[in-house]
């Protein structure tokens, strides 16, 4: 009988896994060692990238309309404004400042902060101060030009010089040439103080009696026989003449009625227009001064608008009533007026009202 030579239990393979243990056990450490360091250098760098330090260096910079955050972000990034431009864009939109940048140039300096150039580029800008302007119903080119030097303090040599240029146009009421009296709107608008010129305040107004005019029925005019410019004439004149709300088609409609007859208007607002001394009222002599604007003395219209009217004036000339008055004459303290279509019963009004 053959005999074997007795075995002995390998060591071998329970050594191969002790070193695979001890191998994977090292390899689970240095993972987790290059992780700790990345995660300690990860939060160096975000440290880093939320600070600044180095020489401050005026930067203008610019923020277009429409921009995106991470396109201003990489914008300040590459200006040397901010250092990071990936941890920055992360900071702005977890600040909830992306929808805040305002467009617009900015003074700005290299190795800002993020928080000190997000709040630079998303504040708001400083309210700009204004002042109020108001033009009464009825006011003259020469009163406007005293209400604009005295609110606005621009000459009112100068407004006037700007306003008798002659540049300005309105379609189809104003023609270039034409006297701007009557057609700036009379209205409070608020402008920019100190920054205030001449011609903003006129194009202002002027563009203001656009908008204004618009709704009302310019169609009417050829019918009544006149042009929008003439239409503002007669307009001005009612806002003279009328007291009350109620008179301004009747005024108009005398107006109208005394054209188609071929008679002087008579309206005491348009010598009013000329009076070389306002102060004494109308008198005998200013009703004999030989101008055009002298409707006592002169049939037709003035040349020129002689007042800035309002809307219910506009309206009214282009609306006016339907009557066949020829006279009216002021009566009662409410400052209504006394119609009539006859001068025997004119004659009659104006003696119980002005007795």
């Amino acid at each position: 009988m053959l005999e074997t030579a007795p075995t002995t239990p390998s060591t071998e393979f329970p050594r191969r896994r002790r070193r695979r243990a001890n191998w994977g056990l090292r390899l689970s450490l240095v993972l987790l060692l290059v992780a700790g360091s990345l995660a300690i250098a990860g939060t160096r760098y975000y440290s880093w990238c939320k600070e600044a330090s180095g020489p401050r260096t005026p930067v203008k910079f610019v923020v277009p309309a429409g921009a995106a955050g991470s396109e201003v972000v990489d914008a300040l990034h590459e200006a040397g404004v901010v250092r990071c431009g990936t941890v920055s864009k992360w900071l702005l939109r977890s600040s909830g400042l992306a929808g805040e940048i305002r467009a617009g140039t900015y003074d700005l300096m290299t190795n800002m902060t993020p928080d000190e150039a997000f709040a630079a580029i998303t504040k708001p800008p400083p309210p700009v101060p204004t002042v109020d302007l108001t033009i009464p119903e009825g006011y003259r080119l020469t009163q406007i030009a005293q209400r604009v030097q005295d609110v606005l303090h621009i000459p009112s040599k100068a407004f006037m010089g700007a306003a008798d240029s002659g540049r300005y146009s309105l379609s189809p009421y104003l023609r270039k040439g034409q006297s701007l009296e009557g057609f700036l709107f009379p209205q409070t608008y608020q402008f920019v103080k100190g920054k205030t010129t001449a011609n903003d305040v006129i194009e202002k107004l002027l563009a203001e009696f656009g908008t204004e005019a618009a709704s009302l029925p310019w169609a009417n005019a050829p019918a009544l026989g006149v042009t929008p410019y003439q239409v503002v004439v007669i307009a001005s004149m009612i806002e003279r003449e009328a007291k009350v709300e109620r008179d301004r088609p009747l005024i108009a409609a005398v107006i109208y009625n005394r054209l188609r007859r071929g008679m002087a208007l008579g309206i005491d607002a348009t010598v009013d227009y000329i009076d070389p001394n306002p102060a004494n009222g109308l008198t005998v002599s200013d009703f004999q001064i030989d101008s055009p604007y002298n409707t006592r003395l002169h049939p037709g219209l003035p040349p020129t608008p002689i007042a800035s009217p309002g809307l219910a004036s506009l309206e009214a000339a282009l609306a006016p009533a339907h009557v066949d008055y020829l006279y009216y004459v002021l009566c009662g303290v409410d400052g209504h007026h006394d119609f009539s279509s006859s001068y025997a019963q004119f004659s009659q009004d104006k003696a119980r009202c002005l007795g």
